[in-house]
């Protein structure tokens, strides 16, 4: 981890000074700074990275292009780009998917703007670390006064044959009066021979009036440590819809925030999640209304199988100020095992009055008189519990606005019952 390291890179990548400077500014932050706080999840002793900047080769494990959708794109594995699809009509409007340092070409004004502007570099240690070592990223900006039918996708993979640390840097842009649809897809390929880690940061930028309707699944490797965050930041009359599955395998801290900066603004959470194996996966969602009549809702199902272990942490804060806010949540998990570990800690900050508030949290086992219920009607034990399960994340999933997104969701939790 030396400063040359990271001006050497920099420098190979022909980044702009600003972007080198905020390199090594971060760098100067990182013994400096403690672990991000996560209640109820001890992962101070986890490896996030050894503070090495590279980038991957060309790898065998690209993903079979026939079945993807023909919306518009962007697909890397590692730190290659191998696929960008973009219509010239969006391209004509002024609409940017691309890498991140083809961005920098093209609108470098813009990502200076922007850049760390939801994530501050100094916030924490994982923070810090990021912003002086991510690798790769990629970029959504659409002008303003733009919609965009389509839902755009970006799909990442981590090529699990490789040795290279998976930081990437992901910045969303939403102009003023924009709206549209974003699907994001983590994924591992290949087969894992060794330890990784990931530090992976997500930024989106929701300029005033603007919509976003932003849905992830998340399906990174068993070997893999992971950092995942995802920040919004919302001016006035701006909404963030956030539909997140996490179905990892591996150990995760996920940090997801939204800064409700502007009057009017909105962020709608709703976070699915599912443990295995001996898995930790730690989710913390926070949603700050800084502006008067901001609207911050949070809704969070999970549920753990075999040694699993899952944490969700609700938090919504109102500052002084932020009169007409309204901060609801909801955490409940299921646990499937009895060897499986579970927290769900609801937190509520209000420092205003004149706002609405409250929150529920509950962890609890299949009800036996559901399953016995569904096996007298024929059922088998198997087919009974994933009904129940479909059932208890229902609530959650129901109201993912994308039916393709739904049904890749319960499919990806029927593999991990499956592997069982």
């Amino acid at each position: 981890m030396t400063k040359e390291a990271i001006i050497n890179f920099s420098q190979l990548k022909a980044e702009p000074a600003w972007l080198q400077d905020r390199r090594l500014a971060a760098f100067e932050k990182i013994d400096q700074l403690k672990l991000p706080k996560i209640e109820k999840v001890r992962f101070n002793r986890w490896n996030f990275g050894d503070g090495s900047l590279a980038e991957n080769e060309a790898t065998a494990n690209v993903p079979d292009f026939t079945a993807l959708s023909q919306n518009p794109k962007l697909v890397q594995v590692g730190t290659q780009t191998i696929l960008e699809q973009l219509s010239p009509e969006l391209i004509e409007k002024g609409v940017i998917f691309t890498d991140f340092a083809s961005a920098l070409e093209t609108i470098p004004d813009v990502l200076e703007a922007n850049f760390a502007k939801a994530l501050a570099y100094d916030e924490d240690k994982l923070a810090a670390y990021h912003y002086a070592y991510f690798n790769t990223g990629a970029v959504l900006y659409v002008p303003d006064n733009i919609e965009i039918a389509q839902p755009l996708e970006g799909v990442f993979y981590q090529d699990s044959d490789s040795d290279v640390p998976f930081n990437k840097h992901v910045l969303v842009i939403a102009g003023r009066n924009s709206k549209f649809s974003y699907l994001e897809r983590f994924e591992s390929i290949g087969q894992a021979s060794s330890k990784a880690t990931a530090n992976i940061s997500v930024e989106v930028i929701a300029g005033a009036g603007s919509q976003v309707k932003f849905s992830a699944i998340d399906r990174l490797g068993q070997n893999l440590t992971t950092y995942m965050s995802r920040r919004g930041r919302l001016e006035r009359d701006a909404s963030i819809d956030w539909a997140l599955g996490v179905m990892n395998e591996g150990n995760v801290i996920g940090d997801f925030d939204s800064d409700l900066i502007g009057d009017g603004s909105h962020a709608d959470f709703k976070v699915v999640a599912a443990s295995s194996g001996r898995q930790v996966q730690g989710i913390d969602t926070r949603v700050t209304n800084y502006g008067r009549n901001s609207v911050g809702h949070i809704l969070q199902h999970g549920v753990i199988l075999e040694k699993g272990t899952l944490t969700f942490n609700g938090i919504g804060h109102i500052v002084k100020g932020a009169k007409g806010a309204d901060a609801q949540q909801e955490s409940r998990v299921l646990m499937l095992s009895d060897k499986a570990r579970s927290d769900a800690n609801p937190i509520l900050l209000i420092d205003e009055n004149d706002v609405t508030a409250g929150h529920a949290a509950s962890i609890g086992q299949v009800d036996p008189d559901d399953m016995y219920y569904l096996m007298s009607r024929g059922l088998k034990y198997e087919e009974a519990e994933r009904l129940v399960i479909l059932g208890f994340l229902g609530a959650v999933i129901t109201e993912i606005p994308s039916k393709n997104v739904r049904d890749e969701m319960i499919a990806v939790l029927d593999h991990k019952l499956d592997q069982r």
